[in-house]
């Protein structure tokens, strides 16, 4: 029957990743977390791009990805560093056939478990929402690191040629 096929296909996925010690964490939309390997530096540039995120700054070393049951990543995420003391929550993508899953949430909680405080992000202002039911807050301008300062006075010149009323919203979470 197939309820005993899609059982002893969990079974086997689930004693692959054991073998490999990735501690996947399968959920009920068949999606599974775990570091990125190197070998799929690839896949995430293209899912970084298919989304149009910024693609700089990709490091597969510091990714937690999402993968479905045949491996291929469907989302990603990463804390990535801007110096020694800035820390950035960054490349949050989820391709779009896997949207509303709760990839992202699962990818975003994941890596603030055990991430250091305070952390930063960058996101287009309308995805403040969702960043702030993790608890993140907006930053204003002055409150902002330098770094944060140069990229969003850019960053908004570029916004208002490509998405008007849109810019670039700086958050922290302490």
């Amino acid at each position: 029957s197939s309820s005993r096929r899609e059982l002893r296909n969990v079974v086997a996925r689930r004693r692959w990743f054991s073998a490999t010690k990735q501690s996947p964490r399968f959920t009920m939309n068949n999606y599974a977390l775990r570091s990125a390997r190197e070998s799929e530096s690839r896949q995430i540039k293209e899912l970084i791009r298919a989304v149009g995120i910024n693609p700089m700054g990709l490091d597969s070393k510091r990714f937690i990805v999402a993968v479905d049951a045949k491996d291929r990543v469907i989302g990603t995420g990463q804390l990535k560093p801007h110096g020694a003391d800035l820390l950035e929550l960054s490349s949050i993508a989820v391709a779009p056939a896997h949207r509303g899953e709760g990839i992202a949430r699962a990818v975003i909680e994941r890596l603030l478990k055990d991430g250091p405080r305070p952390l930063y992000l960058t996101c287009i202002s309308t995805m403040g929402l969702m960043y702030e039911k993790f608890g993140f807050v907006r930053l204003e301008y002055a409150n902002m690191p330098r770094y944060f300062q140069r990229l969003s006075k850019v960053a908004n010149v570029m916004l208002n040629f490509t998405r008007e009323g849109e810019y670039l919203l700086v958050m922290k979470l302490q």
